[in-house]
């Protein structure tokens, strides 16, 4: 078993529908095995000793029709190594759920509330889901990517994993079947900072090109001659070009 050390959020955005997840740890590559989201349908994060089936298969229970509560109690019945799983859940609604194992490693801990669940294992102390959902709760007004974001933010300024960083990352999903937004930083020394710098340069030269890709609805998509002009630029001249990652502010 692969013990993902975490702090995460799954949330959904109140104004536009969208769900999505962020999360960091100190194992490489977590957004790939955490991460998990559909839709119109619900957003999970699943951690510390993971199994990630708590996520395909939440996602699927959550699409037959079932409750978030009603998903996580199926999910941790089914589960023999419920006592050391950690898993937020977020339905469509905005309904929240989560469940933390009572062997999973110190400190941990979960909060819930609309549109939000909050959770994290072997952190500095409890100061770092606190700090999440206080995020989350006063930027109702920020565009959701930020939302998530400040959250992980918030959440490694206040500790953080115990051991260190290594990973972070955001997927968020609009109403479409491909992501709205999905960025990974698989392996870095300061990963909330780089997926910040990261973010930076997507909002200008990524989410406009999504914007205009081929939907159900408009099969041909609607990409302005703003957004070809810009992709047809090289990268380094481009809105929003990378600059070097700090966590100076964090």
């Amino acid at each position: 078993m692969l013990e993902v050390t975490t702090f995460s959020i799954s949330a959904r955005c109140a104004r536009t529908g969208m769900l999505g997840t962020a999360v960091s740890t100190a194992v490489p590559g977590v957004g790939g095995i955490c991460c998990f989201v559909e839709p119109k349908v619900g957003a999970i994060a699943t951690q510390a000793w993971v199994n990630p089936y708590l996520g395909i298969d939440g996602l699927r229970l959550l699409e037959d029709g079932r409750s978030a509560q009603e998903v996580l109690d199926r999910l941790i019945k089914d589960d023999p190594g419920r006592d050391v799983r950690q898993v937020g859940i977020v339905d469509s609604l905005g309904s929240s759920v989560a469940w933390t194992g009572s062997a999973c490693t110190d400190w941990f801990g979960h909060i819930t509330g609309p549109n939000y669940s909050v959770q994290g294992n072997m952190l500095i102390g409890e100061e770092t889901i606190r700090a999440m959902a206080k995020s989350f709760e006063k930027s109702e007004s920020l565009d959701f990517p930020e939302r998530l974001m400040m959250a992980l933010e918030a959440g490694q300024k206040a500790g953080g994993d115990k051991r260190g960083r290594q990973s972070a990352a955001v997927l968020i999903y609009k109403t479409e079947g491909y992501p709205y937004l999905s960025l990974r930083v698989d392996e870095h020394s300061s990963p909330v900072a780089e997926l910040r710098r990261v973010l930076e340069v997507a909002r200008h030269q990524l989410l406009p090109f999504v914007d205009g890709l081929p939907s159900r609805a408009n099969p041909l998509g609607a990409l302005s001659k703003e957004v070809i002009d810009v992709l047809m630029t090289p990268p380094h001249l481009r809105p929003g070009r990378a600059g070097s990652s700090s966590e100076e502010n964090f």
